[in-house]
Order: C-alpha cells, then structure tokens, then sequence
C-alpha cells in the first residue's frame, strides 16, 4: 500500500538500514526516507512507500522538533556521545544564569558550522568519510532558525552538567552543533549524549510504528500526507483528468490555499501536487489513478 510510514528509529542502527527494512517488510524497492537520523540518536523517520515517494521532497524541508540531552564539561571528536572525548573541562563552576545567557544568542535565525562528522558532501565525499580518514574538513556555516531551545531538566555530576532540552528548529538544523556551541561559549566543551526527534512539520512521533512492526502498519495515505503538509483543494473528475493529462485549470489560481496544494478527487484520491502559475493551476506532481486516499 502505497502511503507515509511513519517509523519510531531505535538507536545503533542507522536510517538506512530502516530503510532497507522496510523494503523487505513491505515487499518494494520503492522507499524512500525524508531525512536521516544520526546512528545514536532515535526517534521519528518519515518513509515513503511506492508512489508516495513522490511526496518526500515536500516533506523533507519541513520544521522539526527534538528533545535532547547536551553535556557541558566535554568536548568530543563527533560533538555527540560516539566520538572520542578530546578534551574535559571542570563545569561545576557554570551558574544556570551564565547557560540562559548563552542559549540566547543560539535561538532565532543563527550561523551555524555543522558537525565536521555530518554528511555533508565535500567534493562528492561525506564529510564524516573525510574526517574519520584523517583529513581536514572545513564545513561553510549556513543559516538555520532556532525558534525554540528550552531546558526542561539539569543534573550536576561531579564536573558535567547534562541538560535535558526541547528543539523546534528549521530544517538542516544540527543539534550536536549546539551542544557543541553551548559549551565553546561557555570555555567548558559540550556534546550531545542523546537525541530523540519528535516531529516532523505534522507528523508526529505518536503516530510512529516500530521497525518490527513495519509489516503490518498502516501508512498514512497520500491525500491525507499531502493535505497535511500542503493543504488541498477539490477537484471534480474532469479537472482531475485534465491535470492528469498535463492540461491547466485555467483561471482558479486563487482557490488555491498556499502556492502548492494537494488537488484531492471527488472519491478522495490524491491527484497529484498542483501549483499557481499567473491565473491557473498546473500539476507538477502527478500520482498515479490507482493510488487511492
């Protein structure tokens, strides 16, 4: 059944192999993921299924949201618990006024350098590949938005300090880069011992399944994906054989909700993704007629 699988990623495993599991569990080549997760980190994976792969490129841009756990007295290699520790520094001295302060200058719209271990591609090589080789790697910084980091807990160890916190944040949005951040600003090291996403744009970590149940869960069907992420409108069957055919809905532009939108059929099948140009509308994604919901 084509649809969006909505994945529960356990740590130690990586989103690929989630993907290459639910191929089997579903019997299909045709999966596709919106967007990876680190190996140590858990949490909410958005798969695609058969045609509904098609849907994924609108989905991937989508705000997500984390709960995390950022240590603060070490510096690793990964800026995440997998890596080697490269340095420790006493941060019992750290007053949670001085974190506040400085977990202000990290939300809103910031420049941020990801984690030299991402998978950014650096002349066709991730940079993770690169940097576990032994090369130097040197990522541009890009902008991200950080509409929420909030602490919710604090334990003090010895010399650490673990703070549990709550992301929203732009896609491509580096959480370790954070942790890391934190900690530089504040000359104590930082890294990230555990990450768990939440949701993705509507989709949320409730309605998520298992690996070992990939099998039997039911996708969220296509219509309503898209609708969720885009909005929809209505189209009789002559408009949605019309689309199908590549012809234009001339004139009705402004029936339109945003500039794209789900284009649903009288019986409820997603049509395909329709979007403006001047006056009418035009499908730029079509689904194929037999793809139901």
């Amino acid at each position: 059944m084509a649809g969006i699988l909505l994945v529960d990623k356990p740590s130690g495993i990586t989103s690929h192999d989630v993907v290459a599991r639910a191929r089997r569990a579903r019997g299909t080549r045709k999966v596709g993921h919106a967007g990876t997760l680190d190996p140590m980190a858990t949490g909410l994976l958005v798969l695609g299924v058969d045609a509904a792969t098609r849907l994924l490129t609108f989905i991937v841009g989508l705000d997500k949201t984390y709960e995390a756990t950022i240590r603060l007295g070490e510096a690793t290699t990964t800026d995440d618990a997998d890596g080697e520790t490269t340095a420790t520094t006493d941060a019992a001295g750290v007053t949670r006024g001085e974190i506040e302060a400085h977990l202000a200058g990290l939300r809103g719209t910031i420049s941020q350098v990801p984690s030299t271990y991402s998978a950014i591609k650096v002349e066709g090589r991730r940079a993770y590949d690169l940097a576990r080789s032994g090369q130097e790697v040197v990522l541009a910084a890009r902008e991200v938005t950080v509409s929420r980091l909030e602490v919710t807990d604090e334990r003090r160890t010895g010399s650490v300090i673990d703070l549990d916190v709550t992301v929203d944040c732009s896609s491509g949005t580096y959480i370790r880069s954070l942790a890391r951040d934190l900690g530089a600003a504040l000359g104590v090291g930082g890294h990230l011992t555990a990450l768990r996403r939440t949701r993705i744009g509507p989709f949320p970590l409730a309605d998520a399944v298992a690996v070992d149940d990939l099998a039997d869960a039911s996708p969220w069907p296509p219509a309503e994906a898209a609708a969720a992420v885009l909005g929809s409108i209505g189209v009789t069957a002559a408009q949605a054989r019309d689309l199908r055919h590549g012809k234009r809905l001339t004139g009705i532009a402004s029936v339109l909700p945003a500039p794209r939108a789900a284009a649903i059929d009288p019986d409820g099948v997603l049509v395909g993704i329709v979007e403006r140009r001047g006056q009418d509308i035009k499908s730029v994604v079509n689904m194929p007629e037999e793809v139901a919901g």
